[in-house]
């Protein structure tokens, strides 16, 4: 048994002693195949590296292009993406289904005013540049009109009392000024309807609710 076990342990020293031979001699090998090239081969060999490496360093500059390029391609998506929320949010504003904020003015009609003056007073402001208005809380969306007789104003179905308020989001001073200017509309209802007053009065913030109306259209279609 210690004879067979010598044997073995004998036979793995020369396969690892053989092992290094091989690699010795393949290193000399090596070795000896570059000694053995000229000058002019050895100039041709690492012109042929210089080269590879030029390219691979081209390869890696057209890379970093095309990465800057996605990038930067990627942010204009991201902005376009940003302007078209922005644009869907506005259109979603001045159609009534979003609530608004900003500066306007707050009108104070007190007296039995009836629902086509009402209406000239929303034209008036429309004409003036509002951009959301409502009246008793009520959003003005297409559809949503004031009628009704001296003190029986109903708007949408719903009754809006004494005194009516009218809430309108645009530039105050225009709006105002459209309002109270000599002959204006404040002081043509002063002569038809003397039991009727109107206050004005500009505020920096005001909030106007969105509708809640179905602004779905029935009959009407994108034309594309």
């Amino acid at each position: 048994m210690r004879r067979r076990r010598n044997q073995v342990t004998i036979a793995a020293v020369a396969f690892a002693l053989g092992l290094l031979v091989v690699v010795q001699l393949r290193t000399q090998a090596s070795g000896a195949a570059f000694a053995g090239l000229s000058s002019q081969d050895l100039t041709v060999l690492v012109a042929n590296l210089n080269a590879r490496n030029d390219q691979l360093r081209r390869e890696v500059a057209t890379l970093d292009r095309e990465l800057t390029t996605i990038d930067s391609n990627r942010r204009r998506g991201d902005a376009s993406i940003d302007e078209l929320r922005a644009d869907l949010q506005r259109v979603r504003l001045y159609a009534g289904s979003e609530a608004a904020s900003g500066a306007g003015v707050t009108i104070m009609i007190h007296g039995p005013i009836d629902g086509s003056a009402v209406e000239d007073l929303v034209n008036e402001l429309r004409n003036a540049g509002a951009e959301a208005m409502a009246v008793a809380g009520i959003r003005l969306v297409p559809g949503v009109v004031a009628i009704g007789g001296p003190g029986r104003v109903t708007l949408d179905g719903r009754a809006v009392g004494d005194p009516v308020e009218l809430d309108a989001i645009g530039p105050p001073d225009k709006l105002t000024g459209s309002l109270t200017r000599s002959g204006g509309l404040i002081a043509q209802l002063a002569a038809t309807q003397p039991g009727v007053s109107v206050e004005v009065t500009p505020v920096d913030r005001l909030v106007v609710p969105a509708t809640d109306r179905d602004l779905v259209p029935a009959n009407g279609h994108p034309r594309l």
